[in-house]
């Protein structure tokens, strides 16, 4: 089996490692047991967590134990880290609420069955801590000179607002945690964002002064698009794992969309297709290069919604913009539907032509509805919408007052669903020079 370090880093995961002979040496050997901490601010995860839990995913593909550790105790503190201002303090209430939904999407990634990953919660034992006995037991191993010199700290205390008393123990609890979880599962290597360095070497120090025993640490890079923007933000915001945030079809496209510089990066790092495949799309060009796109956007739908919402969104993107087929020489592991997708596949979608003036104002989409036969009258209209039954460009219609805007045609097209299998195209109609719309 191969290395597993070997394999995040020809994937492109790593940025820094601590000790790297020595846990190099220790991960050889399976069973060894990681984490990931993740702060339960929302109730579902986005692209930009996607990198340690894929990290975690290859962990246990390659025979070891990982932990999800959900915040629950430090959501109720907050981490400074890559922060310029305090974050928004949580409830007790609204961080347990939080945490049970970041299990549940974790568990779309890593296998707990039979203990083969564990999904914890620090509230178990921050919580009841003793504030005097933890000042004693384990602040007393800590520098505040020291600390003030990790940049999560020094980015805050550089700040107008600078760093409040409750965040500046947040290194101290996420070190405990460290410690705890050694304690408890004879866990000895944390990993997570290029951010988190600073609170994960003072846990491996804490580790080693306390138990006087081994832990390593290993930090990710921070992954931007080939533009320079942020992962997984949009003009809309961000593109989130859970489907009433952001729809299936919604996710794939923000993947099928991706620059022609990020395809095997991307890849690499979202989805487990072999690297000798992926190596082969860096010589792709245009309309191949765009197929190329079509499998990285199946993959990762297929991993955060499963295989019939992939499906699904690879279809009703193809009935609105028409695809060639891929073919099965490329990337052959990928489990990606190989027939039909012809570019004539379009035009066997129902499609209306509707002028610009028609929807410049806004046009109400219980009477688009009704125009392109998806339903038989406006009132049937608004109780299929109420019923969550439409879709604009494979988003839930909430509203049965919504208006369709210009802001809904991409690249001049707009798809309406009803039901599962109902599709209709609207496309705006080309003036030619001279012409009136009608």
């Amino acid at each position: 089996m191969p290395h597993v370090l070997d394999i995040l880093e020809e994937r492109g995961f790593i940025e820094a490692k601590t000790h790297g002979q020595e846990l190099f040496d220790w991960l050889g050997a399976e069973g060894r047991t990681c984490y990931v901490g993740f702060d339960p601010t929302a109730a579902s995860l986005h692209i930009g967590h996607l990198i340690p839990v894929m990290a975690l995913a290859h962990m246990q593909r390659c025979g070891h134990r990982p932990i999800a550790l959900v915040g629950g105790g430090t959501g109720l503190v907050g981490d400074p880290s890559g922060k310029t201002e305090m974050r928004q303090m949580l409830t007790p209430a609204a961080v347990r609420a939080n945490a049970d939904a970041l299990k549940a999407q974790l568990a779309r990634f890593i296998r707990f069955d039979e203990e083969r990953a564990l999904l914890l919660n620090n509230a178990d034992w921050l919580v009841s801590l003793s504030y005097i006995d933890f000042l004693r037991d384990i602040g007393r191993h800590f520098s505040v000179n020291r600390m003030i010199k990790a940049e999560s700290y020094r980015m805050r205390l550089d700040s107008d607002e600078g760093l409040s008393f409750i965040e500046f123990n947040y290194m101290l609890l996420q070190a405990y945690d460290f410690l705890e979880l050694f304690r408890r599962c004879d866990c000895r290597l944390q990993m997570g964002g290029s951010d988190q360095w600073g609170n994960i070497v003072a846990g491996i120090d804490l580790v080693r002064k306390v138990c006087q025993e081994p832990a390593y640490g290993i930090t990710f890079q921070l992954i931007t698009t080939a533009s320079g923007a942020k992962m997984g933000k949009t003009a809309a915001g961000a593109v989130w794992l859970d489907a009433e945030r952001t729809p299936p079809y919604a996710y794939y496209q923000y993947w099928v969309n991706s620059a022609d510089a990020d395809v095997a990066r991307f890849l690499a790092l979202y989805t487990f297709l072999p690297m000798k495949e992926i190596r082969e799309v860096a010589g792709l060009r245009d309309a191949d290069l765009n197929l190329a796109k079509t499998v990285l956007a199946f993959e990762t739908t297929q991993i955060v919604h499963g295989r019939q919402a992939a499906v699904e969104a690879m279809e009703a993107a193809r009935c609105m913009f028409g695809a060639r087929a891929v073919p099965v020489d490329l990337m052959p592991s990928s489990s990606i539907p190989r027939q039909g997708g012809t570019q004539g596949e379009e035009d066997a979608v129902p499609c209306t032509d509707l002028a610009v003036d028609a929807v410049a104002a806004g046009l109400p989409l219980f009477k688009l509805l009704q125009a392109t036969g998806l339903s038989p009258s406006g009132g049937a209209a608004r109780r299929l919408i109420s019923q969550g039954g439409a879709y604009v460009n494979g988003q839930r219609v909430e509203s049965p007052q919504q208006l369709v805007t210009m802001a809904d045609f991409q690249n001049d097209g707009l798809l309406l669903r009803t039901g599962k299998k109902h599709f209709h195209r609207v496309r705006l109609k080309k003036v030619q020079p001279g012409e009136k719309e009608d």
